[in-house]
């Protein structure tokens, strides 16, 4: 099963919802016990960045442990923006540093936050993606983008004036983000992957 970490920031309901929909066997958690127990974790989050890790609180060092210890991470939006060290979104807050690389404002010059569907293009090997060609079209809502210093990782891109990362995968670590849960087919595919990862059976 996977857990869905359940600290009351946004849109956790929705993607457990999202892989119950496709028939997936996911749990809003935020019980340790759970936690440690899972196939994979996902740490969605719909807020500031402080305000998430502030919520997270002593989970956050959990769900580094075990992503570092081998356990499929999966980080969504805010979420996936905590997988990096640090942002400057309403002061200096510090991430859980899976990946190099900080959070910072989308660069001035475009419409601000950044909403709506925008093409992302896969590099090759990117797990997140088997089965959806070169590119597809997915849901973005964000003012603040991660710019990855990380040369273990794997980026795919989205243009908005400027590329924006648009999900990043190291190991078994990943994160997007945009909504998959709000992405339509594409979307739904993605965690579709991502819970054939975490059973093993990713072909």
């Amino acid at each position: 099963m996977i857990v869905v970490i359940d600290y009351n920031v946004g849109n956790v309901k929705s993607v457990c919802n999202a892989f119950e929909h496709i028939g997936c066997e996911a749990k809003l958690s935020c019980d340790p016990a759970d936690i440690e127990g899972a196939w994979g974790i996902v740490l969605p989050g719909v807020a500031a960045f402080g305000f998430a890790v502030s919520a997270l609180g002593s989970l956050a060092e959990l769900i580094r442990d075990v992503a570092l210890n081998g356990k499929p991470l999966l980080g969504i939006c805010v979420g996936y923006q905590m997988l990096f060290e640090s942002s400057s979104e309403y002061g200096h807050h510090k991430g859980l540093g899976l990946f190099g690389g900080n959070v910072g404002p989308i660069p001035l010059g475009r419409v601000i936050p950044h909403m709506g569907w925008n093409l992302v293009t896969f590099p090759e090997g990117m797990d997140l993606f088997a089965g959806l060609g070169s590119e597809k079209h997915f849901y973005f809502a964000h003012s603040y983008c991660a710019e990855v210093a990380d040369a273990e990782a794997k980026v795919a891109y989205t243009d908005y004036g400027v590329d924006l990362t648009a999900s990043v995968q190291k190991g078994n670590i990943y994160g997007t983000q945009f909504h998959p849960e709000k992405s339509g087919k594409a979307g739904l595919k993605v965690l579709q992957n991502f819970y054939d990862i975490c059973k093993g059976t990713l072909t």
